[in-house]
């Protein structure tokens, strides 16, 4: 089990999540979490629309979450997908050549960054789903290539680090940056602070 905490003052919660970037927001925003990973395949998901398929993972994570470590810490699942202009869903690369391809998608066109979250309680549930609209600039290519080299698009929807390398190539934006960074905090602490 890998603890992290924030340091808030308000009720620990357990953060169903491997996202550093997710730990980082709960950090940032002073939520006291311990960080568990829930056992549950995304690969058995079949929609191909981008809205629907975070939903069903991050709903499918809550669920498995309450079976492995019950309620007695309130429990946060969320997942984030990238939807490119065409809707098409924009996984985790797989290896260099499927970022590659991937980010080539990205560059100078818009993204969709959907994230959906789950907040689970014995008092409450709050779920969301909010997306933040990225237009990005073309990717220089030798940038792209050092970003690919580096490793660092590695477990992220899309190979996007919109706080990373996409950061410089955003043209405009639409939403909030935590939604894009996998956790929609602004709109999760009310509840944190009822519910824990």
């Amino acid at each position: 089990m890998k603890r992290q905490q924030g340091t808030g003052s308000s009720g620990k919660i357990c953060l169903c999540s491997a996202s550093p970037s997710r730990a980082l927001l709960l950090r940032k925003f002073g939520v006291d979490f311990v960080q568990k990973t829930a056992e549950y395949d995304e690969e058995q998901i079949s929609t191909s629309v981008a809205k629907d398929f975070v939903y069903t993972a991050s709903r499918g994570k809550l669920e498995a979450a309450i079976r492995q470590f019950g309620l007695e810490v309130p429990l946060l699942c969320a997942d984030t997908v990238i939807a490119a202009a065409d809707g098409t869903i924009l996984r985790k690369p797989k290896d260099t050549e499927d970022a590659r391809r991937i980010l080539t998608i990205q560059s100078g066109s818009t993204i969709s960054i959907i994230s959906s979250l789950h907040f689970k309680s014995k008092a409450l549930a709050f779920s969301d789903i909010s997306a933040t609209h990225y237009h990005f600039a073309p990717f220089e290519e030798e940038e792209l290539e050092r970003y690919l080299e580096s490793g660092l698009w590695q477990g992220k929807a899309g190979g996007c680090m919109v706080e990373g390398f996409c950061k410089k190539y955003i043209r405009s934006v639409e939403g909030l940056e935590s939604t894009a960074m996998g956790l929609q905090v602004e709109y999760l602490l009310p509840w944190i602070k009822v519910g824990s």
